[in-house]
């Protein structure tokens, strides 16, 4: 007899399932995703979205037709929290899905761990629509400002490197107007890197005349002005927050164990050890025997892992252990045709390094876009 299976979110982690939704189906499953949009953004793209170098419909998935063109049911909405003891989730309109099965792919958010003011002139970069519409309100400043326009990035990893280097690439092809861009990094500027691909990136956006704090936190963003401890007032006319992304609170909500920050612990099954019908991959999750980095292509690899054991689970038959040791690249779009590709022994910058990256984006995205 079929089962019923829910996918919580359609992220990287679950893109291999969608994929294969029609196999599924012929195997007598139910398919039920529920996501808040239509659409999947890759992130790996986000940035280039705000320097304008991608549109925002070339970087998107269509979930909603792949679900249903294969017989799923597609519904958007939040998941609001699970009740593991009753295999149902309740959606923040109230409705309840039960489950045999269910894996949470749902991202992370942009905490608010500092007062931030409502406002159109605060950004955070998540969800990735944010980034068009943040480059709309960047662009109207340099037209109209008549004082050199100030935008300033909370955070000081990976993505605010990122989106630090787009503001660059998004004013110098705007022309006009100068930008002064200020990226607050807290302790340290890429803390978790090596020394060496930190002093890359330093040197790359300094030479662009980005200013870069460190040693001292933002305690509060204004509409227009980022505090610093201890009572640093700096000006901004923009400000985007990237600073450390969380998992969504779906998991404390639901009174399940939960790992650090607040993530759905999984075992190397990606398999949440007190309720084996859960599973989860992406940011949302904690891998209790060793980590990985929460980048898209981390996610990617748990794809085919997740397909294979939610299907074995549903079937009665083993399960495959996830390998979080792969020699994964990570690859940065730093605006300006600038990329950097960072593996465990070397470091690539430049153009080439873009062109690299871009390579990679690209047939990622020819890849799922035929999802049929």
């Amino acid at each position: 007899m079929g089962k019923h299976l829910v996918l919580a979110g359609s992220g990287h982690a679950h893109l291999f399932i969608l994929s294969n939704l029609g196999k599924i189906r012929e195997r007598g499953h139910q398919v039920t995703v529920v996501s808040p949009s239509d659409f999947y953004y890759h992130p790996g793209m986000g940035p280039g979205v705000l320097g304008g170098s991608h549109r925002l419909d070339a970087i998107r998935f269509a979930t909603r037709h792949a679900v249903e063109k294969n017989g799923g049911r597609f519904i958007s909405g939040y998941i609001k929290k699970a009740d593991p003891q009753q295999r149902i989730v309740i959606l923040d309109t109230g409705e309840s899905i039960s489950y045999d099965a269910i894996s949470f792919c749902v991202g992370s958010r942009v905490p608010r761990d500092i007062l931030i003011e409502e406002g159109e002139a605060i950004v955070p970069i998540k969800p990735i629509e944010n980034l068009l519409r943040a480059r709309a309100i960047l662009l109207n400043l340099l037209s109209t400002s008549e004082k050199p326009v100030v935008a300033s990035v909370v955070g000081g990893g990976p993505s605010a490197c990122e989106i630090a280097g787009n503001l660059f690439q998004a004013a110098k092809r705007h022309g006009g107007q100068s930008l002064l861009i200020h990226l607050f990094a807290g302790q340290m500027l890429l803390e978790r890197f090596p020394d060496r691909g930190r002093g890359v990136v330093r040197q790359i956006l300094a030479g662009r005349g980005i200013e870069i704090v460190e040693n001292s936190y933002v305690t509060e963003v204004k509409q227009d002005a980022v505090i610093l401890d201890p009572n640093q007032n700096w000006p901004s006319d923009l400000t985007l927050i990237a600073s450390g992304l969380k998992p969504v609170p779906i998991f404390k909500r639901s009174g399940l164990t939960i790992g650090p920050e607040g993530a759905l612990p999984v075992s190397c099954f990606l398999q949440n050890p007190e309720h084996p019908e859960i599973f989860g991959g992406g940011d949302c999750i904690y891998l209790e025997k060793g980590g990985v980095d929460k980048v898209w292509i981390g996610a990617m690899r748990q794809g085919r892992v997740l397909f294979h054991n939610l299907m074995a689970f549903m079937e009665g038959r083993p399960l495959k252990p996830f390998d979080p040791m792969g020699n994964d690249l990570l690859a940065l779009n730093l605006g300006d045709k600038t990329g950097l590709l960072m593996g465990k022994n070397r470091i690539y910058h430049g153009y080439i390094a873009f062109l690299v990256k871009e390579f990679f984006d690209k047939r990622f995205m020819r890849t799922f876009k035929a999802m049929k």
